[in-house]
């Protein structure tokens, strides 16, 4: 399997995770930082326990234990424990990584359009 098949399979996965409402939901709330207009250190912003998650986005521990296990199979979050609880977070990588992902497609699908229009008046 080519390196491309790879990554496409990677994000497949991905994609496929982020499919689910809750686990979306999860995702999206670890890609936040702070309360807006606050100042916050980025190691501090972007952890949470799974117990903070499930308060704040009213789902059962179970059920975000659950879907965290699914986003972290995916690639798309880190986990470790501290003491009795769970942390989780998103790398900022990551999030490049998606990020570039949308982008470099945009341009791509602005370039065949493009291409396409000239050809039409061709």
């Amino acid at each position: 399997m080519s390196n491309y098949s790879i990554d496409i399979q990677k994000r497949a996965e991905m994609f496929k995770a982020l499919g689910n409402p809750h686990r979306l939901a999860i995702f999206q709330r670890l890609t936040t930082c702070c309360v807006p207009g606050t100042v916050c250190e980025m190691e501090d912003a972007m952890h949470f326990t799974v117990g903070e998650i499930g308060e704040e986005l009213e789902i059962a521990p179970s059920t975000v234990s659950h879907h965290l296990k699914e986003l972290f199979r995916a690639g798309l979050i880190q986990t470790r424990r501290n003491g009795k609880s769970i942390e989780c977070w998103i790398e900022p990588e990551l999030l490049e990584q998606l990020s570039g992902f949308f982008n470099i497609d945009f341009l791509n699908n602005q370039s065949e359009l493009t291409e396409n229009k000239q050809k039409v008046k061709s």
